[in-house]
């Protein structure tokens, strides 16, 4: 069977060459332009805002490292990616939502604890423990029973 190009199929891929060699007219300015520039600029250092930086870095990444070689004129591809990664690594940082600390216990925790250590002058601090948790309270990290098991370990 032989692949047959219609009239329409034609006007497509002619269509698509000059778009094609058009967009590549047009970088290939862009890429003179920033040459241009960076002639004028000098060695100086630029300074860029953090939304410049992470615009050049979400456009970067869509480019292979040989091709931000080639037209990267303002900012090293290594400088480009290690943008790129500090912005992922800030997307997924969490830091933000943690609080300072262990959290707090509850009031009425509290005041049960202190009453427990009043009332009980004799007991520790273990034996407290041990009491909240047969009252379906928590205090402290851990439990007794997990503390001496994590300890046999």
């Amino acid at each position: 069977m032989h692949a047959r190009f219609g009239p329409f199929s034609f006007l497509v891929v002619s269509l698509g060459g000059w778009m094609n060699q058009h967009q590549q007219h047009v970088i290939e300015y862009l890429m003179e332009e920033n040459r241009v520039f960076r002639e004028q600029f000098g060695n100086r250092r630029m300074r860029f805002s953090d939304e410049q930086r992470r615009r050049l870095a979400a456009k970067a990444k869509k480019l292979t490292r040989k091709l931000l070689n080639e037209v990267a004129t303002i900012v090293t591809p290594e400088t480009l990616l290690a943008w790129h990664r500090r912005l992922i690594a800030k997307k997924y940082d969490g830091s933000a939502n943690r609080g300072l600390g262990r959290p707090a216990t509850a009031a009425d925790i509290v005041a049960l604890v202190i009453r427990m250590a009043i009332e009980n002058r004799s007991w520790g601090y273990r034996r407290i423990q041990g009491a909240l948790s047969n009252l379906g309270a928590r205090a402290g990290v851990q439990n007794h029973r997990e503390h001496s098991e994590g300890a046999r370990h």
